[in-house]
């Protein structure tokens, strides 16, 4: 049951500090969304929790230890990472895209072994590729090379899942079957970390929402305590009228604040 300490993060591109003063901790057991506005900091969030961009000051604990210091195939057994918008370059036909997420589980010179094997199918069934398992993934609609992607990062069986955007290229039915399976995850133990836009789905779908403006943490809570607003006018800039069914806030924002 893993839990993700971020203590005054602190993460520089360049010359220029992306995060400011990020603290928060994030337990197993939860499907956590991170929203905000475009340019606000989130996929350069989940980069750092996934070990890709150094902190340039405060730390990401991982149990209580620093991930810099965790070596990169025992962090990339414990933290898989989706991230958005790949591309795909060669011709792997689905099943072996899918079998790449086996790495971490392997030597320089091993060969994928049943349980890797199981492993993948799997993450393929539990993706709805599973049919795909023969196609080219280069020939693929944008939707399903999204989740054949998205069954990559499953076939690793790690227990933190971090994904960024995670529903681009999805029609609405597979946004809410992405949104599904990634609360299944979660309510099965994973700590799952997703980088999201769709603010109904994420109220919807999420134990808890971190919404994120200019690099800093702005909100952290429930969804009805992050999606007020206040919070809406404050971070997108818009008004929006916001309701309530079975008690999961719905927002619809209306225009650009005057």
């Amino acid at each position: 049951m893993m839990t993700i300490t971020l203590d005054q993060l602190a993460v520089e591109l360049g010359r220029r500090e992306i995060l400011h003063g990020i603290t928060a901790q994030l337990h197993a057991g939860s499907l956590i969304g991170v929203i905000g506005p475009n340019g606000a900091g989130k996929s350069t969030l989940v980069r750092a929790l996934a070990g890709l961009v150094p902190a340039a000051s405060g730390t990401i604990a991982l149990d209580g230890a620093d991930i810099a210091a965790l070596p990169p195939r025992a962090l990339a057994r414990r933290i898989a990472y989706l991230p958005q918008g790949q591309t795909l370059h060669w011709p792997l036909t689905v099943e072996r895209l899918v079998a790449l997420g086996r790495l971490p589980h392997l030597g320089p010179m091993s060969r994928i072994a049943e349980a890797d094997r199981l492993a993948v199918h799997e993450a393929m069934a539990r993706a709805d590729v599973g049919h795909l398992a023969a196609r080219i993934a280069t020939q693929l609609s944008g939707g399903e090379r999204a989740r054949a992607l998205l069954a990559r990062a499953l076939a690793v069986g790690a227990p933190v899942l971090v994904v960024d955007e995670p529903l681009a290229s999805l029609d609405p039915g597979h946004q809410i079957d992405v949104m599904e399976l990634l609360a299944r995850e979660a309510r099965a133990g994973a700590l799952v970390i997703a980088v999201l836009h769709d603010l109904n789905l994420a109220a919807r779908h999420c134990d808890r929402l971190l919404a994120i403006d200019h690099g800093r943490l702005v909100a952290d809570g429930s969804p009805a305590q992050v999606l007020t607003e206040a919070m809406l006018r404050r971070i997108y800039g818009v008004t929006g009228y916001r309701a309530e069914l079975d008690g999961i806030p719905l927002v619809v924002p209306l225009e650009r604040c005057r």
